[in-house]
């Protein structure tokens, strides 16, 4: 495979949330962008997506050479294959959608080009089967926005070479991001496991009308949300057992494990259940659009990340290592 760090025109197949989100986080990082997507009117919207987003990813920090204005729309899947030196494709999660999508990628690009899937929960192996170089397909699971969050988790197939394992790393690594490698693939992979299983019970104790939406996001806004900014749930639980860690939090707390606390089947989306979540959401947004709801929610990851720079943990880590590397690529090409 090639090197990830001599990478630089990304493809880009498929440009709605993700999609053109990896476009704004490769521009920012000074890439060039080949994008394709068959939607009416795609392209507007994806140089209108990169427009939202820029001042966001600004302020996160620019690599020399970023440029919103560096991106190439292609007429066909085919077209990026031919152009791209590493290829992500975020169309829709649909199976079929993307073997179909893949497959055509595959039968284009140079075999030493790692085409990744952004797909959120699917597994490689069933979508590369039918492609001739099954062994450069991998998932590369990324979190909205793309442009700021740095977990991306990268899953292998059963045919996936350890090669385009560490291209993957490498690549992700050079745009500043935390590659999760996920050692064992399985659907739904490692954050969407978790998410769903909150998400499962958000919506029971909706539907049971137990809590509102607006009451259940202040139980998390307020709590437990911003520990696992820093620490995530395990370390967060080894800190509730004192001195005596997590074996003294499980030996205190275990029995409360066989309570019946929560519930893991997902429960029946009925008519009246779609309408609270979404009444309730919209009441929470309290005349807000969906753009001026993502300004905020980006002021406030960009908040959030930069306090946790000041301590080195988690995100906050990556956002001192983004400022030190775009330094060092400043006086490079102060240089040149």
């Amino acid at each position: 495979m090639s090197p990830a760090m001599t990478t630089k025109t990304i493809g880009v197949v498929g440009t709605g949330v993700i999609g053109s989100g990896w476009a704004v986080r490769v521009l920012a990082r000074g890439c060039d962008v080949v994008a394709w997507d068959p939607a009416d009117g795609a392209e507007d919207r994806l140089r209108e997506a990169i427009e939202r987003a820029w001042p966001a990813a600004t302020e996160l920090g620019l690599f020399p050479g970023a440029d919103p204005d560096r991106v190439r729309w292609a007429e066909s899947p085919e077209e990026i294959a031919a152009a791209a030196d590493w290829i992500q494709e975020s169309a829709p999660e649909d199976e079929a959608l993307k073997r179909s999508l893949l497959h055509r990628l595959d039968l284009v690009a140079p075999p030493h080009t790692v085409i990744a899937s952004s797909s959120s929960g699917l597994l490689p192996t069933r979508l590369a089967e039918g492609c001739d170089h099954p062994e450069r397909m991998l998932v590369g699971h990324p979190f909205n926005p793309v442009y700021l969050l740095p977990l991306v988790e990268v899953v292998a197939g059963e045919a996936t070479s350890a090669e385009a394992v560490a291209a993957a790393v490498e690549h992700y690594d050079d745009l500043v991001m935390h590659p999760l490698v996920v050692r064992t693939e399985i659907e739904g992979y490692l954050s969407d496991r978790l998410q769903e299983a909150l998400w499962r019970e958000v919506l029971h104790l909706v539907n049971d009308g137990v809590a509102t939406t607006a009451e259940l996001d202040d139980a998390v806004v307020y709590g437990p949300g911003l520990r696992w900014a820093a620490m995530g749930t395990n370390l967060t639980f080894h800190l509730a057992g004192g001195d005596g860690g997590m074996r003294h939090m499980l030996s205190q707390f275990g029995p409360a494990l066989k309570l019946p606390w929560t519930h893991m089947e997902a429960p029946e989306l009925t008519g009246e259940l779609i309408e609270a979540m979404a009444s309730g959401t919209e009441a929470q947004a309290t005349g807000r659009t969906v753009a001026e709801l993502e300004r905020q929610r980006d002021q406030s990851l960009l908040g959030v990340m930069r306090a946790l720079g000041e301590t080195g943990i988690g995100a906050g880590q990556l956002i001192t290592e983004r400022d030190d590397r775009i330094q060092a690529a400043n006086r490079v090409a102060d240089d040149c």
